[in-house]
């Protein structure tokens, strides 16, 4: 049996395509509405999964062409992380025969197929066949600098969480590590070339200008509804990170930023010095900006595409204070009042400190002198 599947998600598409493919089915994609509508007479499918969210034709059209247009009754099942009602009473009204709200693991996917289709394709595969990928409801790329991580990198992390979760995009960059930093991302990498990619500098140029960098790297690509970034240590759990995507996904803030409060119900670990330190540097960070910011300097962040082109347009005059020029800058494009809505601070479940820190306590000292340099730049 045939199966034409629309979304304008690549990642999503591939993961589809290949699970569908194993089990029997013949797959078709297509990347738009446009194109989801030649292919229905191309390919003539026995089934259409298509998303509502496209940016030329949406879900609706689609569906709408399908039914009114050409009068098919062949089944629709859309998948899509679009979950208002009326969209939803709408597509039932137009004869859709499931409606899936992302995130949806695969094997719910197939399940829900099969019933539709009359089909046993599922039954024939043993519980070591079980896929438990998560079918994401945004487009996510995530930025991971890199500077000399060869013995803190772990790969079975990151590798765990690719094949868990479509719609993510792990973007590495090696800022000019002098180990074989390279060599493990490369390893990390193959076979995983859809999801990962390795943005390489020559030349260290710090941590804000790697961040900067492979932000600018993502941006160009089309199908990220939003762009992260997070620490190569992974002191912040992924867990956490795709929460602060469902945030922001589910809201009009146009930053989510972790925060690494401590309180009950909360793993937040810190060494014991550097807690006192970042609570002296947070006081005055807190002042700088004038915005009560418990914790800018966690490395985990999300933020829309436009926020993200805006806002890492220019290089940064720190190296590693880039996150408090974000907020100034922020705050100098859309007023003091206006950003506080804009952004959404979010406590961490889970935060941990990992050893062999890049960042030292004499750096520490340091960076009093850049948050007076901060304030002096964007005053």
């Amino acid at each position: 049996m045939k199966i034409l599947t629309i979304d304008d998600q690549q990642l999503i598409l591939l993961s589809v395509e290949k699970r569908l493919t194993e089990l029997g089915y013949e797959v078709e994609t297509a990347n738009s509405g446009k194109s989801g509508i030649a292919a229905i007479d191309a390919f003539d499918p026995d089934m259409v999964i298509v998303d509502i969210n496209m940016p030329d034709l949406s879900g609706i059209e689609v569906i709408q062409h399908i039914r009114i247009v050409r009068k098919l009754e062949i089944p629709i099942l859309v998948m899509s992380g679009n979950t208002n009602e009326k969209t939803i009473l709408e597509s039932y009204n137009l004869g859709i025969d499931d409606y899936m709200k992302k995130p949806v693991s695969l094997d719910e996917m197939v399940a829900r197929i099969n019933r539709i289709l009359g089909n046993n394709f599922i039954q024939q595969y043993t519980e070591t066949n079980v896929d438990t990928k998560i079918i994401g409801q945004f487009g996510v790329g995530v930025v991971i600098p890199c500077y000399n991580e060869e013995n803190r990198l772990s790969s079975a992390l990151f590798q765990d969480f690719i094949d868990k979760n479509v719609g993510y995009h792990l973007c590495f960059v090696n800022d000019g590590s002098t180990d074989n930093t390279l060599e493990v991302l490369k390893k990390l990498r193959k076979g995983n070339e859809d999801t990962i990619s390795i943005f390489d500098c020559e030349k260290n140029g710090g941590k804000a200008e790697a961040v900067r960098q492979g932000i600018q790297y993502l941006i160009a690509n089309k199908e990220f509804e939003y762009i992260g970034y997070l620490d190569a240590d992974l002191s912040t759990d992924f867990r956490d990170f795709d929460d602060l995507v469902k945030t922001i996904g589910n809201s009009n803030f146009k930053i989510v930023s972790g925060s690494r409060i401590a309180r009950m119900g909360a793993n937040i670990a810190k060494e014991s010095a550097r807690k006192i330190i970042s609570k002296s540097i947070n006081f005055i960070i807190q002042a700088i900006l004038g915005m009560p910011f418990k914790d800018t300097q966690c490395g985990a962040k999300v933020m829309d595409k436009e926020i993200a082109s805006l806002m890492f347009q220019k290089k940064f005059i720190t190296k590693w204070l880039f996150d408090v020029e974000i907020f100034m800058r922020m705050r100098k494009h859309y007023g003091k009042n206006d950003v506080k809505k804009l952004i959404c601070e979010q406590p961490l479940k889970r935060w941990v400190h990992v050893d062999d820190s890049k960042l030292s306590m004499k750096d520490s000292v340091k960076i009093v002198g850049q948050l007076g340099q901060i304030a002096l730049h964007y005053k």
